[in-house]
C-alpha cells in the first residue's frame, strides 16, 4: 500500500466543515466503503456506494458520508493522474538511465508522491517539478541541459527588505506602501452547466480595518450586481451571479484598488511577556483545530526535539521556523481537500507548499502555547504574483505579528533582512484570510472545492459544486 494513503481524507470533513453533521461510530456499510477507498480499490467502493445509496434504508448523514467518498476518489483521480512510464519518459530527456529502480530510489527517498489505485501507481501530476526541487542530482542535470535562470524574485525580495528595514523608524510602523490595482477572473468552461442555468460564484476580496491594508475600493464588477462579505467574515468574499448561455464560458470579474504596507517588528527575547492563559484570545489561538492543527504523537515528538527545554515565546518560534527552514524544501502539493493531515505530510516526507509548512508551523507552536493564526491569499511581488499562505503570532503586549514560514530565511548578512519574515512581512500581500474553513456570505450550499483556504474561489449551481476542474482563474496586477 503506497505511503501516501495514510494521509488521505477518507472521511466526510468535505461536508462536515460545512454542514455541522456528527459521524456515528458502528456504521459497518459506509465504514466498509471508506476502508475500500483507503485499500486503493475505487471501482468496487463507487459500485457498493451506488447499491447502498439505492436501499434507501440509510440516514441522511450516511447519504453525506457517501457523497464524500465518491468526491474524494474524484479529487483522487484528478490529482495522482502519471503512470510510470509517464515518469520515466519525462525524466529520461534528463537522464537517459532513468527507469523503475531509480523511481523506486525516489519514492523512497520521498522525493516523489504517488498512490496505488486498482493494484496500480499512480504519481502526483506535478512530480516531474517536484523531482528537480527535491533531488539534488536532477536539479543539477536540469541546470547542465537548460541553463540556471537567475533567482529574480529573491533579488526583488532582498532589495525591498532592506528598503523596509531602512525606513523603519519604529517597530512595527507601516511602511513602504504599494497601491495596485487587481484584476480577478473565474472562467467557468462551455456546458459545464446546462444553458439557463445560475452559477453562483465566490471571488476573493481584501479584508479590512487591518494597518497593512487600506483603503479598498470595489471599481467594478461583471456582472454588475454583487455583494461584498461582512467585514466581519473571517474569509472575505465578493459574491456574483451569472445564468449560462449554450457553448459559452460564463466568465466573472472584479476589479479592486487597495494600498498594501510592510510592517517590521524590533522584537528581543527580554522584551517578551507571559502570556494572560485565561484570556479568551489566548485559548482560542493554542487550541487543536481538526482535522489539520492536531497534537498527535508526531507533533509532539517534533517539538519537544526542536524546543527542548525553552520557555521564551520569541526562541520558541526562532527555533520551530528555523527547523522548518532548514529541513522542509518548497513543493507543488496535492490539493488540501484530499489530505487529512497536513502537517503529518510535511513532517513524513520534508515537503510542502506554503499552506502546508504554515500548518506545520501553527501546529508545532500552539502546542508549544504560543497564539498563532491563519492568515493567507495572495503574493503580489511583481512577476510573482501567486496564491499564497502565511501566518500572524501573538506576543503579550505586541500583538499580532506577520509571520511567513515558507519564505524563509533571506540571502543576506544582515539579521535584520536574514530572519526578517520571522517577525514581519512586506508590502505585496492581499489579505483575504484570518482563519480556515470559515463560512461565506451568503451560505455555500455544497462542499468546497478547497474546504480551508480561500484564494481561488468558489463557484457552484443548484446542481452541486463545480471544482477546478471546471473552471479557471486569473490575477492581473497594476502597480500605481
Amino acid at each position: 500500500m503506497a505511503r501516501i494513503f495514510g494521509i488521505l481524507t477518507l472521511a466526510l470533513f468535505l461536508h462536515v466543515c460545512l454542514t455541522g453533521c456528527t459521524i456515528r461510530s458502528g456504521d459497518k456499510g459506509v465504514s466498509h466503503l471508506e476502508n475500500l477507498v483507503k485499500a486503493g480499490n475505487f471501482t468496487e467502493a463507487a459500485f457498493e456506494a451506488s447499491q447502498l445509496r439505492s436501499t434507501n434504508k440509510i440516514p441522511v448523514t450516511d447519504h453525506i458520508r457517501l457523497d464524500s467518498l465518491l468526491e474524494t476518489m474524484s479529487r483522487i483521480r484528478k490529482d495522482f493522474t502519471l503512470t510510470d512510464s509517464d515518469v520515466i519518459q519525462k525524466m529520461e530527456k534528463y537522464n537517459a538511465g532513468f527507469d523503475t529502480k531509480e523511481m523506486l530510489r525516489l519514492e523512497k527517498e520521498h522525493k516523489i508522491d504517488f498512490l496505488t489505485i486498482e493494484g496500480k501507481k499512480y504519481y502526483f501530476k506535478n512530480c516531474i517539478g517536484n523531482i528537480f526541487r527535491l533531488d539534488s542530482l536532477y536539479r543539477r542535470l536540469k541546470v547542465q541541459k537548460e541553463g540556471n535562470e537567475p533567482d529574480l524574485i529573491s533579488q526583488f525580495r532582498v532589495a525591498d527588505l532592506a528598503k523596509i528595514v531602512q525606513n523603519t523608524k519604529q517597530s512595527g510602523q507601516p511602511v513602504n506602501s504599494v497601491r495596485m490595482k487587481l484584476s480577478y477572473t473565474i472562467t467557468v468552461a462551455p456546458d459545464a452547466v446546462p444553458a439557463g442555468e445560475t452559477i453562483r460564484c465566490w471571488m476573493p476580496f481584501p479584508r479590512e480595518n487591518h494597518p497593512r491594508q487600506q483603503e479598498v475600493k470595489l471599481i467594478l464588477t461583471e456582472p454588475a450586481q454583487s455583494l461584498i462579505s461582512p467585514v466581519s467574515d473571517f474569509q472575505r468574499s465578493l459574491y456574483l451571479e451569472k445564468t449560462t448561455s449554450a457553448h459559452l464560458p460564463t466568465v466573472f470579474h472584479s476589479e479592486i484598488q487597495v494600498t498594501t504596507f510592510a510592517q517590521s517588528f524590533r522584537l528581543t527575547p527580554e522584551m517578551m511577556k507571559p502570556y494572560q492563559t485565561y484570556d479568551l484570545l489566548y485559548q482560542v489561538y493554542v487550541a487543536e483545530r481538526p482535522p489539520q492543527i492536531i497534537f498527535n504523537h508526531k507533533i509532539k515528538s517534533l517539538a519537544k526535539r526542536i524546543l527542548q527545554d525553552e520557555t521564551n515565546p520569541l526562541l520558541k518560534v526562532r527555533k520551530i521556523y528555523r527547523w522548518i527552514n532548514d529541513s522542509v524544501t518548497w513543493a507543488s502539493a496535492l490539493e488540501y481537500s484530499i489530505m487529512s493531515d497536513i502537517p503529518g505530510f510535511v513532517i513524513e516526507n520534508h515537503h510542502g507548499d506554503c499552506g502546508m509548512q504554515t500548518l506545520l508551523f501553527m501546529t508545532l507552536a500552539r502546542y508549544a502555547g504560543i497564539p498563532v493564526k491563519w492568515q493567507s491569499g495572495w503574493m503580489l511581488h511583481p512577476g510573482a504574483v501567486n496564491l499564497h499562505d502565511w501566518c500572524e503570532v501573538w506576543f503579550e503586549g505586541y500583538g499580532w505579528i506577520p509571520l511567513d514560514q515558507s519564505f524563509g530565511l533571506q540571502d543576506s548578512p544582515d539579521p535584520l533582512i536574514r530572519d526578517f519574515y520571522i517577525t514581519s512581512i512586506d508590502a505585496y500581500r492581499l489579505i483575504v484570510n484570518d482563519d480556515i474553513s470559515q463560512p461565506f456570505t451568503p451560505v455555500k450550499k455544497f462542499f468546497r472545492s478547497e474546504p480551508y483556504d480561500f484564494q481561488r474561489g468558489e463557484v457552484e449551481w443548484k446542481g452541486g459544486n463545480l471544482y477546478f476542474d471546471k473552471w479557471s482563474w486569473h490575477m492581473e496586477v497594476s502597480y500605481q
